[in-house]
């Protein structure tokens, strides 16, 4: 392009007409607080010095941090001793161009964002820039309105990356994913490893996984074998408990809010679904959610698109890979209109069931010293020598129906190594009762709880016993925890959700449990 061209492409022009206006109007988030941009970092790229310049005035008058450059040799220097959160870029420059300076600064620096300048936005130059990277261009010549706007969108994305950037590196440390973690199982039994082979195979795949089983099993371990083993697994993996917040704070958490969504919205927020973009979300206990929830959810399932609370437009497009989990029967909240069908089985790809620690009971050597020797490193003394099981302390953990499963089987050894002498021999005795009981020792036993059932059909007898045993179980839990619900859901090892719907569903009222005491 001739110098002339050049000159006449590349002019500044101002003031800003009636249809820059409007288009300032339209175009989305651009009001950004002076705070935030104070603290964005712009480099300004051009050869040509009236526009470099009058960028550069119109920026730092906004609060921005300002460096600029007439060559593409000086900002390639300036590129390697620091990254920029935007790059304003002339495409074309004498020596090194903007294509080169483009691929240059995302090598060293991918979340930075590039935005194209020039005074020849053809169809083609146009695409190649965004195909290589770029993630906007600003055709010459433009209004100061217009590179307001421009910038505007620009800040904002900066900001919701570096947001998302901090809640990853947040759940990283509090949920230990971090890039070295590994997920080690225990266990010989032939139903767990089904399982686990399940989830080796489908953990090199993008393929939504569906984890079914009791509280306790071990579901978020698989979820987070599965991530660990991906391709995913430089990224986060985002942990949800669906059951743990109220619908609106749901919202808020999964899909993120704008400023003045709602009381105390005081900035936009980033969701969990952004946090985890390129990475994994494990939905636990997807059958409490809300059918409105379900049905946003579903639209991020089919398109990637999330849309904020409070927003009227598109907010972000997401790449996430859904791990979803219930310890109730997913057929029977599909039937009842709990769990919508659509999405059950957009998420139910591969369906992996874990089985329950009763299934397992050859594990659970294994298992109790791999737990008593973890805890006994943490709270005690590691120049003392540890204690050892029993022969007929083992065959007592084997009789036991463990219905809080290895998260129940974790407390009964964190327990025992708070209370056992350095080098002692565990008994039967020293083992802490539990409300599962044994089914070998005193008691009724099996025997016993089926003798008033046999004249009963199989399947009304089942459900009544285990009637019996969820109302007797409630009301001693809810006794023994002194009506602290959050104590109860703990010992439990459920959510308070869950607790109350039980509750709920035997009629019963933790005044009259507690005046029965």
């Amino acid at each position: 392009m001739g110098s002339t061209d050049r000159a006449k492409s590349s002019r500044w022009t101002s003031p800003p007409s009636e249809k820059d206006a409007a288009d300032a109007e339209a175009s989305g988030p651009s009001s950004v607080d002076r705070d935030i941009k104070e603290e964005i970092s712009v480099l300004i790229v051009d050869d040509e010095d009236t526009i470099r310049e009058s960028c550069a005035s119109v920026l730092e008058q906004e609060g921005f941090q300002i460096k600029t450059a007439h060559r593409g040799e000086d900002a390639l220097q300036l590129l390697e001793r620091r990254s920029f959160d935007i790059v304003l870029l002339d495409l074309y420059m004498k020596g090194v161009g903007g294509m080169k300076l483009l691929n240059s600064c995302l090598e060293t620096s991918p979340d930075t964002i590039v935005i194209i300048m020039t005074g020849n936005p053809s169809v083609e130059s146009s695409l190649a820039a965004l195909r290589a990277g770029a993630w906007d261009y600003l055709p010459k010549p433009f209004s100061s309105t217009q590179l307001h706007v421009l910038m505007g969108r620009a800040s904002h994305a900066v900001m919701v990356a570096k947001e998302s950037r901090q809640r990853r590196t947040s759940l990283q440390m509090e949920h230990g994913h971090g890039k070295d973690s590994e997920v080690a199982f225990i266990g010989e039994a032939s139903g767990f490893k089904a399982a686990l082979e399940l989830a080796r195979k489908v953990a090199q795949t993008d393929a939504s996984v569906f984890l079914t089983g009791e509280s306790g099993s071990g579901k978020e371990m698989f979820a987070q074998y599965i991530h660990a083993h991906s391709r995913r697994k430089a990224r986060p993996m985002v942990a949800l408990n669906c059951a743990a917040l109220p619908e609106t704070l749901l919202e808020s958490e999964m899909f993120g809010h704008v400023k003045g969504a709602f009381t105390g919205a005081v900035k936009d927020k980033p969701g969990l679904l952004e946090a985890a973009h390129r990475g994994t979300i494990f939905l636990d206990e997807l059958g409490e959610m809300s059918l409105t929830i379900q049905a946003k959810l579903l639209r991020v399932l089919q398109d990637g698109v999330v849309r904020r609370v409070g927003s009227s437009s598109t907010d972000a497009v997401v790449d996430v890979r859904f791990i979803a989990a219930t310890n109730q029967d997913p057929l029977e909240a599909v039937e009842s209109g709990r769990l919508r069908r659509d999405l059950y089985y957009r998420l139910r790809v591969v369906p992996i069931d874990v089985p329950p620690l009763r299934a397992r009971m050859s594990d659970i050597p294994l298992l109790a010293n791999h737990f008593f020797l973890q805890y006994w490193k943490r709270h005690r003394d590691t120049g003392e020598k540890p204690p050892h099981f029993s022969d007929e302390a083992i065959r007592e953990l084997q009789k036991r129906n463990w219905p809080g499963n290895v998260r129940e089987l974790q407390n009964v050894m964190e327990h025992l190594v708070v209370l056992t002498e350095e080098g002692q021999e565990i008994q039967p005795e020293d083992l802490p009762s539990t409300e599962g009981g044994s089914s070998g020792g005193g008691g009724k036993g099996i025997a016993g709880l089926t003798d008033s059932f046999l004249d009963t059909e199989y399947h009304v007898a089942r459900d009544r016993l285990i009637a019996e045993f969820e109302q007797a179980y409630l009301e001693r839990l809810v006794q023994e925890s002194g009506g602290n619900m959050s104590e109860a859901a703990r010992q439990a090892g459920v959510d308070r959700t869950t607790l109350y719907r039980l509750m709920q569903k035997h009629d019963l009222e933790k005044r009259d449990l507690m005046e029965g005491a």
